[in-house]
């Protein structure tokens, strides 16, 4: 499968490097050149300085002919624009995309993007571990 990660933080990094690991093919997109450090040493997939949103960048990323792109930068606009120049432009088949807000979450979904927020799933799971620490007393 290959793959087109924007952002290279703690999640898009650690991604990258599990995909890479089970022979995707991947190229992650970030602004900065430092965020590529965080990559692994063993990383075998290609690094871009470049900007999620501008198509030129995305086709510099293979973008025409990636199976899926994940939004993973720390602004949620950002995100949610790149996901949509990724599905309704270049018709990438699989597009995910992280959003902080949970009511932007909502909103983006309704536009046909697959997302999901960090913060309902945490949150959630710290719900469902507070009940399982209930029900054992």
């Amino acid at each position: 499968m290959k793959v087109v990660i924007m952002g290279c933080g703690r999640v898009g990094s650690r991604l990258a490097g599990l995909l890479d690991i089970e022979g995707h093919g991947v190229t992650i997109l970030d602004l900065d050149a430092y965020s590529f450090r965080r990559l692994p040493p063993e990383f075998g997939g290609t690094a871009l300085v470049g900007n999620g949103t501008e198509e030129e960048s995305l086709k510099k990323a293979g973008i025409e002919e990636a199976d899926a792109f994940i939004a993973l930068t720390q602004g949620d606009n950002r995100n949610i624009m790149a996901a949509q120049i990724a599905k309704h432009i270049f018709n990438v088949p699989k597009v995910l995309c992280r959003t902080y807000d949970p009511l932007r979450r909502e909103l983006f979904g309704s536009l046909g993007i697959e997302t999901f927020s960090p913060t309902t799933i945490f949150a959630q799971m710290l719900k469902e571990k507070l009940g399982a620490e209930e029900e054992a007393k």
